[in-house]
């Protein structure tokens, strides 16, 4: 599923496209504006628009890598990175041929927000060396699933990309081979933690306050309630999220 023309395509792109994961692939050229997506693509839940591949790739039953390149239209300079599974391979019950699997809501990291360098278009690439499976979960060869990355952007809305996977015990020679090509942290990209401060506790009845810390909240891009705190680890060239 991964090709070689990929950051020839995003480049060619640039005016109009998002987010593209580029290990350990990707659905599909979802880098599209047209009448049936006149906003483009890439906002449709729950993979841009993109129908399941029959071209999966290969990831290991214990986790694996997952890269991406967020910054392919203008805005992003700060936005929210999730990143989700989905089991099996079948599509939402009334249209089978859009994007399965129905359900994307099993997280696999802890959400967090990324630093781009300015408002602009720019280059750059994440990389999460080592995604873990959610919670719970056990992978076995054969299992079909798929990968979702959403950014959420400064004004709210989310763009949706996905790779669909076929699990593999690691060592498989069919997983594709992880290294400094493929899974790099780009220096002009930074990455900050994102964390709550309670305004209100679920049941209270008395009104937010908002001076003291719902003031100092507020311009921050996580909303009323986000502080945000910088969280840049560096291990191997790598950056590592806890």
């Amino acid at each position: 599923m991964f090709s070689s023309t990929l950051l020839a395509v995003a480049s060619a792109a640039l005016a109009s496209a998002h987010t593209i994961i580029t290990y350990p692939g990707w659905r599909g050229n979802s880098l599209i504006t047209n009448e049936t997506f006149p906003y483009g693509m890439q906002w449709m839940y729950p993979c841009g628009g993109m129908p399941t591949t029959t071209n999966r790739t290969f990831w290991p039953t214990t986790g694996g890598a997952v890269a991406f390149q967020p910054g392919w239209f203008q805005g992003h300079n700060t936005a929210f990175i999730y990143i989700n599974l989905g089991y099996g391979n079948e599509g939402p019950e009334l249209r089978p041929d859009l994007a399965g699997p129905p359900n994307m809501s099993h997280p696999m990291i802890t959400p967090f927000q990324i630093l781009g360098p300015n408002k602009g278009p720019y280059p750059g690439t994440f990389c999460l060396p080592q995604v873990r499976l959610p919670a719970g979960f056990e992978a076995k060869a054969g299992d079909n699933a798929t990968i979702q990355v959403v950014e959420l952007a400064q004004h709210g809305a989310a763009l949706y990309s996905c790779v669909d996977i076929t699990f593999a015990e690691p060592g498989d020679k069919r997983i594709a081979k992880v290294n400094e090509t493929n899974c790099f942290n780009s220096t002009d990209l930074g990455v900050a933690d994102i964390y709550t401060l309670t305004l209100r506790a679920s049941g209270e009845t008395k009104d937010i306050s908002t001076s003291g810390a719902a003031s100092r909240a507020m311009p921050l891009s996580g909303g009323a309630l986000a502080y945000l705190g910088y969280l840049p680890l560096l291990l191997g060239g790598l950056w590592v999220l806890v």
